[in-house]
């Protein structure tokens, strides 16, 4: 694929349609980054086969998109066919989801032996071995799955949760509700006389080291903890 353009495929029963488009404009309209197609196409002609030069019919176009207008049927071959990625493009996307998914795994599985995460890198490694495939487009945690299943085999992963009670002292409590509420689930809470806060939560084993972390930063250390 050229670094100049790309090209956008679309097929409906049996008949294919495609359009060329910027690389960079076509994937930032894919990600709904951008409203306007009129400088995104290449040029505003639909092809049957672009490298033949071949298009279809005013009438095969209404056929199949209920309209002729370059425009309109591009926009529908944005939402329902497929933006060929350069090959650029398509490492940068997919080295990224594959950065998403590893944090997923990290964050949420632990080594049972040692009842700690395994370091990125090992997981890395590991899905390495594996003939698991990282879809650019998909969401990680949708794909996220589908890698643990391929792991297992050569990886051992067990979801641990720990139930942990922590107070905090009153003027840090505001700050560190957040960070308790974006980490773990509260399972219980009061507050004392002195506005101290003291709460129960569950968490992944594998996230409390990241829990006790950002809450030793955002209390400067005041806090108390006690794994029950």
């Amino acid at each position: 694929m050229s670094d100049k353009y790309t090209l956008v495929k679309y097929s409906q029963s049996g008949e294919k349609f495609e359009i060329l488009v910027d690389p960079v404009k076509g994937l930032s309209y894919k990600r709904g980054e951008l409203d306007d197609l009129t400088n995104v196409l290449m040029i505003d002609t639909i092809f049957t086969d672009s490298k033949k030069g071949e298009k279809p019919s005013t009438s095969k176009l209404e056929s199949v998109f209920g309209t002729s207008d370059p425009l309109e049927v591009a926009k529908i071959m944005f939402e329902k066919g497929t933006l060929q990625l350069t090959a650029q493009q398509r490492k940068e996307m997919t080295d990224q989801k594959l950065r998403q998914i590893i944090n997923i795994i990290s964050r949420t599985y632990v080594d049972p032996a040692t009842k700690l995460p395994h370091p990125p890198l090992r997981v890395e490694n590991a899905i390495s071995q594996t003939k698991v495939s990282i879809d650019p487009f998909i969401d990680a945690e949708e794909q996220f799955k589908g890698v643990v299943d391929a792991l297992r085999p050569i990886l051992p992963m067990k979801v641990e949760s720990i139930e942990i009670a922590i107070k905090i002292p009153a003027e840090y409590s505001s700050k560190s509700y957040g960070v308790v509420k974006n980490l773990a689930e509260i399972k219980r809470e009061e507050w004392s006389s002195d506005g101290s806060w003291m709460v129960v939560v569950t968490i992944s084993a594998a996230m409390h080291g990241e829990l006790l972390d950002r809450l030793g930063k955002t209390t400067q250390g005041n806090l108390q903890t006690k794994i029950l």
